[in-house]
């Protein structure tokens, strides 16, 4: 791609198309479905040819088939039977045969069309042969997890990303589609079209959207998703990552959420906003009688978000390339504290404004958009009410720059860093006892498996700058 013009022009018949598709679905009331009747309906009423189920393997990459209506019923009856052994982390060769079964509340129409019709798809739970749910199943993992909150008198975590990524030319490197910078508009940010047309697609699938802007680095966005429920949010970031990448690649373009692809820019992070209800309108975190505004469970809560950081690393940042953006200079957080407004710590509490209790929430800074994001929000959840449970104390907030002290200063003050590298992450996930009791044996020891596998790889790998700095030794 490299007609700027031509390029534009594409977009905006982009454009055209999803405005088409928007015309359509409100012409069809919208798409509210809630039973498998519902969407066995919907299909044969609107013509839809193709049914695709997504589910996710424990890396988080999403894995899809399809379906066509006429086995449809079935699907949703007795799930359709897939071969485990091939998808990352799942079942071994000699009890391979699993099921998948479509979940008919997240149906939703792809705002794109496939053979000339439009495709529906859903979210499928993976099951085992008998019609229990498989443990491994990363939305499953989320859906235990999740449960524990009723039995602290909870009805739900509301979940709010802030998914950064990067548009290159192609993907073959990473070269940029313009220089523009933090909140920089047209003409100097080329890839506003690109992501002006993504946030249409999103609104179109029923995912509102916030606000979204150019980032500090080069050709760098952020798309931020209105909060969610956490089972609902992870649906919708999968969903996301996916039309992010789509959209692109349809207009000519490439997306990528690696976390740092450009040396010595900033990387790409997805801060985490969360918070913790009793109710639809009680947000549990909120206390007008705390100076910070904060109730004893959202400190108890963020004591233990941090007493479990350096556990929950592999989960949150889990590549090789995830530790490339964690180092200090770059505005990625690798100190474990929290604090108000300061930038430099790996949780914040955002400043709190009269009349919007509601808004009552921390915000991690460490994760990035890489991550499983049923597993992060599992091990979110479970580090929290592991603070709750054990009744930890919360830690002073930090209202100093923790990138200007000196190792000394952060050890007197108890202050930890994150894992240095994906190895480090490895040997703290391979140790503990609370990523085994959150994401389940089976799936722990098939994470630490592939990653310490990673980690080798990387280990073992003669760079450029290894060449470069040491070949005259």
């Amino acid at each position: 791609m490299t007609d700027v013009n031509g390029f534009l022009d594409q977009i905006e018949g982009f454009r055209e198309e999803m405005e088409e598709y928007v015309d359509e679905m409100d012409a069809q009331g919208g798409l509210s479905l809630s039973s498998p009747k519902d969407v066995l309906k919907y299909v044969e009423d609107y013509g839809i040819s193709s049914i695709r189920m997504w589910f996710t393997d424990i890396l988080g990459n999403l894995k899809s088939f399809s379906v066509t209506p006429k086995e449809l019923e079935k699907a949703f009856e007795e799930g359709m039977g897939f071969d485990g052994s091939s998808i990352e982390g799942y079942q071994r060769i000699q009890e391979s045969d699993m099921i998948a079964v479509p979940e008919a509340p997240t149906a939703q129409i792809l705002p794109f069309r496939a053979g000339g019709s439009r495709v529906l798809r859903m979210f499928a739970e993976v099951r085992n042969t008998d019609g229990t749910p498989y443990a491994s199943d990363p939305r499953v993992v989320l859906k235990r997890n999740l449960d524990r909150l009723a039995e602290h008198g909870y009805s739900h975590m509301n979940i709010g990303p802030e998914a950064e990524y990067f548009y290159f030319r192609d993907d073959q490197g990473a070269q940029v589609l313009d220089n523009a910078g933090y909140f920089d508009i047209n003409p100097v940010d080329v890839g506003d079209d690109l992501r002006e047309a993504t946030v249409f697609a999103l609104e179109a699938m029923g995912i509102p959207v916030e606000y979204h802007h150019a980032e500090v680095g080069p050709s760098q966005h952020e798309i931020d998703i209105r909060y969610k429920e956490a089972l609902e949010m992870a649906d919708s970031l999968q969903t996301y990552k996916y039309l992010v990448k789509e959209v692109a690649r349809r207009n000519g373009a490439y997306a990528t959420f690696m976390p740092k692809p450009i040396e010595g820019v900033n990387g790409s992070g997805m801060h985490v906003h969360l918070s913790v209800f009793k109710d639809d309108s009680t947000n549990s975190f909120y206390s007008k009688n705390d100076p910070h505004h904060l109730s004893r469970l959202a400190k108890e809560f963020i004591a233990g978000i941090l007493d479990r950081a350096r556990d929950m690393a592999l989960v949150t940042n889990q590549w090789h390339n995830s530790y490339s953006r964690l180092t200090p200079g770059f505005e990625a957080p690798v100190y474990i504290a929290w604090a108000e407004r300061n930038r430099s710590a790996s949780v914040r509490i955002p400043t709190y404004k009269p009349g919007k209790e509601i808004a009552t929430r921390l915000e991690m800074r460490y994760p990035d958009a890489c991550c499983n994001p049923y597993f992060a929000f599992a091990v979110m959840l479970a580090a929290g009410l592991d603070g709750v449970e054990r009744e930890l104390q919360c830690p002073d907030p930090m209202t100093i720059d923790l990138y200007s002290l000196t190792p000394i200063e952060r050890a007197e003050r108890n202050i930890e860093s994150l894992p240095h590298d994906l190895f480090e992450a490895v040997a703290v996930a391979e140790r503990s006892d609370f990523l085994k009791r959150t994401l389940g044996e089976e799936v722990h020891q098939k994470l630490v498996e592939t990653k310490f596998s990673e980690a080798e790889k990387f280990r073992v790998y003669i760079s450029p700058k290894d060449l470069e700095e040491h070949l005259v030794l």
